[in-house]
């Protein structure tokens, strides 16, 4: 009989008919997992109601734990899948055994593009295939033992859900951030103001005197979630607007790889910007991955410089740089594109001795500008930016005036700066940024050497091959009217001329993020309705809370009108609204009926992402977003938490910008506005890594099915024909999946969770092998045989003291283990209960009660079906879920001696057994006076004795 074969091992039952076998693995798994489920095993008592009154339950610390919302797929799971589900886990088991009230759940992240994308090819509503993936979905991970409180789970997609989104979504927009109190406020409050005239009118005015839409309009400047028209990457091959996760590099989408263009739609929009200083800010008190952290502050973006008013015939153009120490050498400006000043600044003709270079072959500057627009609006955001890219622009035709020292400067417009940044204008300083210099090339435009380089160049800028810039070198050829900067640092330089450009009105020193505001509208069926309608004048207003959940009515066509694919100027028809019965309605807000017009965009997938940990808390609530004595207790500021949140939340570093960032920026508008006490949503994060698989491909370059592979000779075929084999992600497509059901089946759902723990450090991706699960089947194996007779089926353990030797290795293993639950290292922890369980086999005979109980408990965080079996047959009523996590004697975890090591001259002359806990005087009295060292020093003068207690002694002579 072979172990390494379960199948084999089920044959030979007749041997050992009660042998742990996949068979029996799996009777053990379906037993366990229906008891869990009709005990409520892993019920979390919430503070109000299921803790009153239970002084030792009401007592126990908690503890918060989540996974990242997984997205239901059609496809199901395969074995990379529940690496971080396992992981949360095991430690929200191990939490619960060391006396924590643990709250462990699982929801489902289910609007989105692919369900409803597969409703568009199908016809079948989204709900339909979206539900059964959920189902499907929760029996994989049933099979898997996973200790969730079912009673917590729920859809983004349950009205009763997406209600609470709605809801959240007109907190934020009927609020505004007040920069006096760092906060949000209610736009009631601003209202007020601009009525009493405690705050002035942009523009000057009465609030009184303001037409609806006028004040609207006025509003619409301050709200946290606002309607303008924005940029968007628009794909008419698609019908619909794409965020910028959704466009590839070379500015296709990346569903169906069809042209993405920018244009300017009216979009919702999120005001993230006001908190860009707080979501900065605050990373410092999380306890977060440092590579995340600074992909947030990256993404974030804060420079501080200045703001500098270009004059150009009677207007200006602003720029932000955080150089303006360099204006000396601003030769030209560029304009976005998209700059809304283009327009005014593109004069009919060519102005006289206008460059060929610069007009494009263009007979004027309407056609270059008409001519690059069309040609920038091809290409996405960071096509714009490559580095490597070739420079490409036209001139306006309009000139600016340089303020520092009244030189006219060239303005154009080039698909390198993008409207989303700063003002969507720059002045270019060639001698100083490459992208400048090397456009500055291309267009045959002046380089004015502003810093005094260091690296031998010269200022003859006519022989440099590329810019040079420095924060350490002096600043030359910087002497205006008013003001010099000639022999300045840099630092001192942008003093003097930011302090300039304020007295004189030309600028002002300020902040500016890289953050743009979030893009909430999506042009699509399958969202998160918005709850807005438009009366005629175009006003929008909210509904009232007694309006929600605004549900998703009945369409006969789920698709986006599209369009021809290359046609930039098309626009948006939503399903929505196509059903004019739900668009247009009749409706009494307040004042009376009158007519609206719903908005027929949807919100994006994000959305229920944002606030999700909440409704976990409270999720049967039909009154509240949450109970605030509940969400206090779950999520509330601690010590070592000042700003609450959840106490492990495990996923993916993908997500490290977008998802973290929106739910952070919602946790802070429900703390501005007192609806929570936590200004975090996710207090520790842990990034897992990611399970591998080799991916087989043919000559085609066309992925083959991995399990159909053999390798001869170091080389790999399929079918007879030689493939090539790469190590990358695991996936359907990529016919290298492996089904959790597969190695549930073969070896049981405890196998699968100790080997998927035990093959690295969690946060480090690492290959799937098939081959190698069978190491941890055998550990559970012989983990059974030291407990139960394979033979009888009779609990072997006896009732004696174990000898000296295994209490020295149970209790190291569980001082160990436990380290290594605590830190999440999972592998190592694997490893020692290894290293205990062959102990106990070598050893041999009955193993002691008190041993086996503890093997068990330490098993179980880890192997949690076997655990509760082998609990059960040793005589115990009670689940080990909740038993205490065995705790070590610290006696018996110091080694009993310890070898020292006594050199002379260098070389070793004895080995000394000693106590670990012995003291350097004590070490060296020993060492000197062992025979060996008398011998060897032979009445030699001692000139130094060097203790490093316990385990050295250097004696110099």
């Amino acid at each position: 009989m072979s172990e390494t074969n379960p199948a084999a091992a089920d044959v030979a039952a007749d041997a050992s008919p009660h042998r742990y076998t996949a068979t029996v693995a799996a009777d053990i798994e379906a037993r366990w997992q229906d008891f869990w489920d009709a005990e409520g095993t892993y019920a979390a008592p919430n503070p109000t109601g299921d803790l009153a009154g239970d002084a030792e339950l009401a007592a126990k610390p908690k503890k918060f734990i989540m996974d990242m919302f997984p997205y239901p797929s059609g496809a199901g799971l395969h074995v990379g899948h529940p690496l971080g589900y396992i992981a949360t886990d095991v430690s929200a088991r191990f939490q619960r055994m060391t006396g924590h009230n643990v709250l462990h759940t699982l929801g489902f992240d289910a609007f989105g593009l692919p369900a409803e994308q597969h409703a568009v090819a199908t016809g079948e509503h989204p709900r339909v295939t979206t539900e059964a993936a959920i189902t499907n979905m929760k029996s994989q991970l049933r099979r898997l033992g996973l200790g969730h409180d079912k009673r917590r789970s729920f859809a983004t997609i349950d009205p009763d859900y997406y209600k609470w989104t709605q809801w959240i979504f007109l907190q934020i927009f009927n609020s505004w951030y007040d920069d006096e109190t760092g906060r949000a406020r209610p736009i009631a409050e601003l209202v007020a103001q601009f009525e009493s005239g405690e705050r002035a009118l942009p523009g000057g005015g009465s609030w009184s005197a303001l037409s609806a839409a006028e004040r609207a309009d006025v509003l619409g400047e301050y709200r946290l979630a606002y309607a303008s028209d924005a940029p968007v990457n628009w794909c008419p091959g698609l019908g619909t607007v794409l965020a910028n996760e959704e466009v590839t590099a070379d500015g296709r989408s990346e569903r169906g790889n069809f042209p993405v263009f920018k244009a300017k739609l009216r979009q919702w929009n999120m005001r993230i910007t006001a908190y860009a200083d707080r979501l900065l800010d605050d990373l410092n008190e999380l306890d977060w991955p440092e590579a995340i952290k600074l992909q947030q502050r990256n993404w974030i973006g804060r420079s501080e410089g200045a703001r500098v008013d270009f004059p150009v015939d009677g207007e200006h153009i602003t720029v932000f740089t955080t150089r303006p120490d360099t204006l000396f050498g601003a030769t030209y400006m560029v304009l976005a594109p998209e700059h809304p000043l283009v327009d005014k600044f593109t004069p009919d003709a060519w102005p006289e001795g206008t460059h060929e270079v610069w007009t494009g072959g263009h007979a004027t500057p309407a056609e270059a500008v008409a001519a690059y627009r069309a040609q920038a609006a091809s290409k996405s955001d960071v096509e714009r930016q490559a580095e490597a890219k070739d420079k490409t622009g036209v001139f306006t035709g309009s000139y600016a005036t340089n303020p520092v020292n009244g030189e006219r400067v060239p303005v154009f417009i080039a698909d390198y700066v993008l409207m989303g940044y700063g003002t969507g204008a720059i002045m270019a300083v060639p001698a100083g940024d490459q992208r400048d210099f090397e456009f500055a090339r291309a267009f045959e435009l002046p380089v004015v050497c502003i810093v005094e380089p260091t690296d031998g160049r010269g200022t003859d800028t006519s022989t440099w091959e590329d810019a040079f810039a420095s924060y350490d070198a002096k600043i030359i050829n910087s002497t205006g009217e008013g003001v010099s900067l000639d022999g300045l640092g840099v630092v001192e330089a942008k003093a003097r001329i930011t302090e300039w450009l304020e007295r004189t009105g030309i600028g002002q020193g300020t902040v500016n993020f890289r953050l743009r505001d979030w893009l909430f509208s999506r042009q699509r069926y399958w969202g998160e309705p918005f709850p807005i309608v438009y009366d005629e004048d175009g006003v929008a207003h909210p509904l009232p809370e007694s309006m929600l959940p605004l549900e998703l009515p009945e369409v006969e066509d789920y698709s986006p009108r599209t369009f021809d694919p290359d046609d930039a100027d098309t626009r948006p028809e939503t399903p929505l609204s196509r059903n004019e019965d739900w668009v247009n309605v009749t409706l009494d807000l307040g004042d009376g009926p009158k007519r609206y017009r719903r908005e027929t965009n949807t919100m994006p997938n994000w959305a229920g992402s944002c606030w999700y940990e909440l409704r976990y808390l409270d999720p049967h609530n039909t009154e509240k977003l949450v109970d605030p004595e509940i969400e206090r207790y779950w999520m509330g500021p601690r010590e070592g938490q000042p700003h609450g949140g959840v106490d492990l939340y495990v996923g993916g570093a993908e997500h490290a910008v977008l998802h973290l960032l929106y739910a952070r920026f919602w946790s802070k508008v429900l703390f501005d506005l007192g609806h929570v006490s936590s200004a975090e949503p996710f207090h520790k994060l842990f990034n897992q890594g990611m399970i591998q698989a080799f991916v087989y491909r043919d000559s085609r370059g066309f992925a083959v099915p991995a399990a159909e592979v053999e390798e001869r000779d170091g080389a790999y075929f399929y079918q007879g024909e030689k493939v090539s084999r790469l190590l990358g992600k695991m996936g359907k497509s990529l016919k290298n999946a492996v089904t959790p059901e597969s190695i549930c089946e073969e070896y049981g759902a405890d196998t699968l969770r100790l080997y998927e723990m035990a093959m690295g450090p969690l946060d480090v991706s690492r290959p799937w092998d098939t081959r190698a699960v069978v190491g941890q089947f055998r550990l559970l194996q012989r983990l059974w045989r030291n407990v139960v007779d394979e033979a009888t089926g009779e609990v072997t353990v006896v009732d004696t003291e174990p000898g000296e030797d295994t209490l020295r290795a149970l209790h190291k293993a569980i001082d160990g283990v436990r380290q290594d639950l605590e830190g999440m290292r999972f592998n190592t922890a694997i490893a020692k209960v290894t290293e205990l369980n062959n102990h106990l086999t070598k050893v041999g005979g009955p193993v002691s009660r008190p041993v086996a109980e503890a093997l068990v408990l330490l098993v179980a965080p880890l192997a949690p079906h076997i655990a509760e079996e082998l609990w059960r047959r040793l005589g115990h009523t009670d689940s080990v879920v909740h038993r205490d996590f065995p705790v070590a004697d610290p006696a018996y975890v110091v080694d009993e001696a310890v070898t020292c090591v006594v050199q002379i001259k260098g070389k070793v002359k004895a080995r000394l057994e000693v106590s670990p806990a012995i003291s350097e005087e004590e070490l060296e009295k020993v060492a000197l006076g062992d025979e060996k060292v008398v011998a060897a020093l032979a009445g030699a003068p001692i000139r130094k004795v060097i203790v490093r207690a316990p385990k050295l002694v250097n004696i110099v002579t």
